[in-house]
């Protein structure tokens, strides 16, 4: 096998090397290293493969920390100096902006980073009941398999949430069900965990009583999700979860549901909102949009700044949980939510809105093409976009600034995701005057 230099990484945290013309995308490879490769998928321009010989290693690689890395499909840069992981992902975003957007930002911010580990308080871990592991696995998938890793910890998850992993694995086993839970959702609020059990057949009263006895001893709450996300409910029925986080630095308590979406890092969180909030500068009497607002993260910091805001999502239960965390903040007045389907929305419906001074985005992966699309000339002077998509996020930018008339201000990434190959990030527009 002939030797390759990894020159880069890709946007799955691959090393990416050259070899007779071929590109070669190497899991576990790192940029700078010599490495030898086997390859498990090719193709005429390019392969897929593993490092099967490491002859060089680069000073940016590190012990892993997880006993699973390798294994397990969760993490896939535990290998890589945390603050290379940072570079790497800003390098991401910079060329998706060039490469799809040909636009490079003004400025490039610093990145927003907190703590590598114990950060994710919401994740959605798989089941699966298999004899010849001896029992119930529940975790991750296995990198490149539908198969659970066979694992007992997790070092990205809070520890509280880490050590329920052996004994919730015993007490699934020991149900008639243990065979019909496909997965279980984590969410992990300020003050209690909820672990919601997706489950395709009721549960016995056997069944309830063992599930009632893990969460009294283990502290936590178990809902039961038998059809959609709204469909989750407590076993105990007195027990619902008070799920909350809290924004200290604009005094707002946000509550949620177990099956919201929410950000997966808090302390990130905290820290993205408030450079939002920073390159927004909402002043007090302007009209300001929130555009794919959820259960009002975003909406209720501006608002606190004393900025009227309209917060428009998709979802009628999402905004049902925006409106009673406004009044439970002491906001109602400030805020207006509206339930739209952003994804389909043209000038018409956004122009029905009414005028707004300044607008902040924050959408799913899919990005914000028709609401970028649907911007005419009376739209906001400033623009700020929260992506969880660097390619998205790119094509989008490209609208705004070669039809729409804005500059790209500066651009950033969050490492909301550490040890992932997941790039989330900010960016500013500004109207071109």
């Amino acid at each position: 096998m002939q030797p390759v230099l990894v020159e880069s990484l890709d946007q799955e945290g691959r090393g990416v090397a050259r070899c007779e013309g071929k590109t070669i995308f190497i899991e576990d490879a790192l940029p700078g290293e010599i490495v030898e490769f086997s390859s498990y998928r090719k193709k005429k321009n390019f392969e897929v493969a593993t490092l099967s010989r490491l002859l060089k290693p680069s000073a940016l690689r590190v012990e892993p920390r997880c006993p699973y890395f390798g294994t397990c499909g969760g993490c896939s840069l535990q290998h890589l100096d945390v603050r290379a992981q940072v570079a790497v992902k800003q390098r991401v975003l910079e060329d998706n902006l060039w490469h799809i957007g040909k636009i490079v930002p003004e400025t490039v911010f610093a990145a927003i980073q907190g703590p590598a580990w114990g950060y994710r308080h919401r994740a959605r871990l798989s089941v699966r009941h298999v004899v010849k592991k001896g029992g119930t696995l529940v975790g991750f998938h296995e990198k490149r398999s539908s198969y659970v890793a066979d694992m007992t910890s997790c070092e990205v998850m809070p520890q509280q949430v880490s050590s329920l992993l052996k004994p919730l694995r015993e007490t699934l086993g020991r149900l008639s069900i243990r065979e019909r839970i496909p997965q279980i959702e984590v969410a992990v609020g300020e003050e209690v965990t909820v672990l919601v059990l997706r489950v395709l057949r009721p549960i016995t009263t056997e069944d309830g009583s063992l599930l009632e006895d893990f969460a009294n001893r283990h502290a936590v709450r178990i809902y039961l999700q038998p059809r959609g996300p709204d469909s989750a409910y407590p076993i105990q029925p007195k027990a619902e979860a008070d799920l909350y986080y809290t924004l200290p630095e604009f005094d707002l308590k946000i509550r949620f549901g177990p099956t919201d979406f929410t950000q997966v890092n808090h302390w990130i969180n905290r820290v993205l909102v408030r450079r939002a909030l920073t390159l927004l500068a909402p002043q007090p009497g302007e009209r300001i949009a929130d555009m794919f607002c959820g259960i009002g993260n975003f909406t209720l910091a501006i608002a606190r700044r004393g900025a009227s805001v309209v917060g428009v999502e998709g979802s009628a239960a999402l905004i049902a949980r925006a409106r009673a965390n406004a009044a439970a903040n002491g906001l109602a007045r400030a805020t207006d939510f509206r339930v739209l389907d952003l994804l389909g929305i043209d000038h018409t419906i956004l122009k029905a809105l009414g005028r707004f001074h300044r607008m902040l985005l924050d959408p799913p992966r899919e990005g914000a093409i028709e609401v970028v699309k649907a911007l005419e000339e009376d739209a906001p002077g400033r623009i700020v976009y929260v992506s969880c998509n660097p390619a998205t996020l790119a094509r989008d930018a490209a609208v705004l600034v070669h039809t729409r008339g804005y500059h790209l201000s500066g651009a950033g990434v969050v490492n909301m995701f550490p040890h992932t190959s997941h790039v989330e990030s900010i960016a500013v527009f500004d109207k071109e005057v």
